[in-house]
């Protein structure tokens, strides 16, 4: 590992070191900087949480909002939680992976926490709310 990434992982496993249970504030901060949680990043914070690198692993694995290797393109989450459904986020999703191709990837969510104001998707950290067709495949074409 080098440019620096090294001294980087080290600076977030070490903001994190007097927390109880850092782990998961720790993952979730090497994802944000890196896009992926890496072998090394894995190795990194088994040494430094005293544990081992399957049980970093196991984690990053469970949580499908961790990626051991990078996305590759830009991703769309689209919550398709219950209540998406009842609002009809199913009618959507034929176009938006249609639309979105091999230039974004759709992935699905279960809850982005606005179920009032649903279909929801998320780009990023901002959620794009009420989405119809026109909206949806406006953002994934944004995205493209």
């Amino acid at each position: 590992m080098n440019d620096g990434k090294a001294d980087r992982l080290d600076e977030i496993i070490a903001s994190h070191s007097r927390r109880e249970g850092p782990l998961l504030p720790i993952l979730h901060d090497i994802q944000a900087e890196f896009g992926h949680v890496s072998e090394e990043a894995k190795r990194r914070i088994a040494g430094a949480l005293n544990l081992s690198r399957a049980e970093v692993h196991g984690v990053v694995s469970f949580y499908h909002d961790f990626r051991s290797e990078p996305a590759g393109k830009p991703v769309l989450k689209l919550c398709r939680a219950e209540a998406c459904k009842s609002r009809g986020v199913e009618a959507l999703v034929g176009a938006a992976e249609a639309v979105a191709g091999d230039r974004v990837a759709v992935e699905t969510v279960y809850c982005l926490g606005l179920c009032t104001v649903g279909p929801n998707a998320m780009v990023g950290k901002t959620v794009h709310a009420r989405l119809d067709s026109a909206k949806l495949t406006a953002l994934i074409g944004e995205m493209a």
